[in-house]
């Protein structure tokens, strides 16, 4: 993929030319998951996580440039979630972390799983070197994980900081992922995460 991230850091493709097929109303929807389909396997995975009710408990979004562009200032509680994000290559080794997004009310990412060369991965016929066989993580883990460290730290802001509370829950149950199939797919979901502020206030403003 890394002729499309070349040009999505350069910015020497057009905007005009992606067009995003993702609907908000699909997060409602329990998480679509492909029968039968390995979620440890090396791969980008598109992960959208939606707060429960739909609270907007992590920021706002304002306007900037308008009514061209807006951008989401995160309060304590939203910088908390990107915080974590990034903790997943910490936890996972096996994980690396690509584009990402905290919205009022729920947060889109791009998760990757890699192999480490010389790692035997148990349960698949892919033998890379000769080292001891390691299980790697599952997109279903990570999420359990980013979700649990997550929750337990805004429980202790609405403790000790009087940050906004909530009831049952601080997450939907479920979630909604997608695995990226090729470099245009990825730079399409790329841009996507990067103007859903935009987006948001665009259909907010009723431009």
């Amino acid at each position: 993929m890394h002729v499309f991230r070349f040009l999505l850091q350069k910015g020497r493709l057009n905007q005009s030319f992606i067009k995003m097929t993702h609907s908000p109303r699909r997060y409602n929807r329990r998480s679509i998951r492909l029968k039968g389909y390995d979620y440890s396997r090396p791969g980008f995975y598109f992960i959208t996580i939606c707060v429960q009710n739909k609270k907007r408990l992590f920021g706002k979004i304002f306007p900037f440039e308008a009514p061209i562009d807006a951008e989401m200032k995160l309060n304590d509680a939203g910088k908390m979630i990107a915080k974590w994000y990034f903790e997943l290559e910490n936890k996972f080794s096996d994980i690396r972390c690509h584009e990402m997004v905290v919205m009022p009310d729920h947060f889109h990412c791009i998760i990757e799983i890699v192999v480490p060369v010389g790692i035997v991965v148990v349960g698949r016929d892919e033998h890379i070197g000769s080292s001891l066989p390691t299980i790697p993580p599952t997109i279903p883990s990570v999420v359990q994980w980013f979700k649990t460290m997550t929750t337990n730290e805004y429980i202790r802001g609405v403790k000790t900081l009087g940050w906004m509370p909530f009831n049952g829950k601080l997450w939907q149950r479920n979630y909604w992922e997608r695995i990226i199939r090729d470099d245009l797919e990825f730079f399409h979901i790329s841009a996507y995460i990067r103007n859903n502020p935009r987006k948001w206030y665009r259909i907010r403003s009723g431009m």
